[in-house]
């Protein structure tokens, strides 16, 4: 899929800041393959790039309640007033452009509209009609990798809708049977990695999972624990069904739960809390078991992380009514409330690795952020293969070292995936690393102004541009030095005295604004002659 064009008229969720946004995007093809369609917004903090994202996963999210409020179960934003033009692959191949909007100031509550386009002319697609859930992307990632939890909001409440109704439909002994319909929105942050990282470990091809892991000097996972405490005493207990107390799980987690406790190396239960603690040594033995009971990495992460969205009960059910209080109201904190981990109903333990130096297998909790962040998004981008799916992506590549930004892009492509699915990937940066790697077009920079944010494309073309341009261009930063730096160089290009600047010279580094101050040197000389 690939957005094309986004006007916001209002929009709570930023407190106004992005009202009247006009996105008119025009991204055409140059060549190569165009399977993984790309956008980096970039500008200063507060510009309002991480609320354009979750603005964006709220369209879908909403979209998705309207067509298919089992499937996406959440009170949704509805106070959203919007238009929003994109293209999608249809069943066929071919590109079908759609049009999702909410605009009448009358009908804040409103169901979405959706509008296709055919001989230049668009007509309505009905909600109930199936076709309108085959034009919206059938999966949308959020990915967030520091403390700005914007991004997380819609996929949270997704997490805890299913939770609910997981928790519901097991209870309902007339539901107990009938699968919960996985959600639309999956996010993925430091809570979830692992989810990732085994998955595709275990089940992924070879190459995928060496290109995961050689940044950190390792070539394989070693072994793995995980444990599954359905009755831990943060959760109360009811009377029982099938024999829990605590949390109650619909046949179709119960049969993953059996699953995983068959490819187990070994295990042990713990009545008292209902706690299941398998440990697996990951070699071919245990990668056959898991292929005979999953299909694919993709299948496998997601039993892992519909057991993952059920911790969402172990918070305590006042904070969770609070929380939901909070979240109607549109009213949270900047970190949403996670359970400790000893009362988690899903979590990973004692993860090690085979380094490639040999010697004794290295734990998961030794590798850095950066380790960590890389290994996951090349995973996510690995498993989530469907067609039109879209990616949401805040900061991805905050925690790399100036070199692995770098070669972030052309690792991303590098990926060993099916090529011939369209994707779409928008990305928020600091750094001029990403804007180095896209045409001017796949660029968007947002900027604040008197008649809030304004979008942009640069000025001049990004791709292969140096760092210093974009710098200037993007970010205006010029010269592009840090501010004491450029400070002392500015003083001592007022000043006079030639012995005072030829001492300082030495300490400073290479720059245009030391050939500048060399120049004054010079000039400085002559006059003394």
């Amino acid at each position: 899929m690939r957005i094309i064009y986004l006007k916001i008229h209002e929009a709570d969720a930023s407190g106004g800041l992005l009202n009247g946004l006009t996105l008119s995007l025009d991204r055409a093809t140059r060549g190569g393959n165009d399977s993984l369609s790309t956008l980096c917004l970039v500008g200063p903090n507060g510009s309002g790039k991480s609320q354009l994202l979750q603005t964006l996963a709220e369209i879908f999210q909403d979209a998705w309640h309207t067509h298919s409020p089992g499937e996406e179960r959440t009170d949704t934003n509805n106070g959203l007033m919007f238009e929003l033009i994109y293209d999608i692959e249809d069943e066929t191949g071919r590109r079908q452009q759609v049009k999702l909007s909410r605009v009448s100031p009358q009908k804040r509550r409103a169901p979405i509209r959706m509008d296709t386009r055919a001989l230049g002319s668009w007509t309505e697609v009905q909600a109930d009609n199936p076709l309108y859930g085959k034009r919206l992307p059938p999966v949308i990632v959020g990915y967030t990798s520091g403390d700005n939890e914007t991004l997380s909001l819609p996929f949270f409440k997704s997490r805890a809708a299913y939770a609910k109704d997981v928790s519901s439909a097991a209870l309902d002994l007339g539901r107990k049977s009938v699968e919960v319909p996985d959600s639309k929105l999956l996010l993925i942050d430091y809570g979830t990695n692992l989810e990732v990282l085994i998955a595709n470990l275990m089940l992924g091809p070879k190459d995928l999972g060496e290109r995961m892991l050689e940044h950190a000097g390792l070539e394989g996972i070693s072994s793995w624990r995980c444990v599954i405490q359905l009755s831990p005493t943060s959760i109360s207990k009811t009377n029982p069904v099938n024999g829990r107390r605590g949390v109650k799980l619909t046949d179709e987690l119960e049969g993953i739960l059996v699953r995983l406790r068959a490819c187990s190396t070994s295990q042990h239960h713990e009545e008292s809390t209902d706690t299941y603690t398998l440990d697996y040594y990951a070699d071919e033995a245990t990668r056959l078991a898991f292929r005979e009971l999953w299909r694919d990495a993709s299948d496998l992460y997601r039993s892992f992380h519909k057991f993952a969205m059920l911790n969402d009960l172990a918070i305590q059910k006042k904070a969770r009514s609070r929380l939901a209080r909070d979240l109607k109201r549109r009213n949270f904190a900047t970190r949403l409330p996670e359970p400790q981990d000893e009362q988690k109903v899903f979590r990973f333990e004692e993860v090690r690795f085979h380094p490639k130096s040999g010697g004794e297998p290295v734990d998961y909790v030794a590798l850095s952020d950066g380790e960590h962040q890389q290994a996951q998004i090349f995973g996510v981008f690995s498993m989530i293969t469907e067609v039109n799916a879209l990616f949401l992506l805040d900061e991805p590549e905050s925690h790399f070292n100036p070199q692995w930004r770098v070669k972030f892009i052309s690792r991303l492509r590098s990926i060993p995936v099916q090529r011939n699915t369209s994707r779409e990937m928008i990305m928020t940066s600091h750094a001029p690393f990403v804007p180095s790697d896209m045409q001017r077009e796949h660029v968007i920079i947002l900027k604040k102004s008197d008649e809030g944010v304004i979008a942009r494309n640069p000025v001049n073309e990004t791709f292969g541009a140096s760092f210093d341009r974009i710098l200037k261009d993007c970010f205006d930063i010029e010269p592009p030095i840090s501010q004491v730096a450029q400070n002392e160089i500015g003083r001592l290009m007022r000043e006079e005295d030639a012995d005072e600047i030829e001492k300082a010279l030495p300490r400073i580094g290479a720059s245009v604004e030391k050939a500048f101050l060399v120049d004054h040197l010079n000039q400085l000389k002559l006059k003394d002659l």
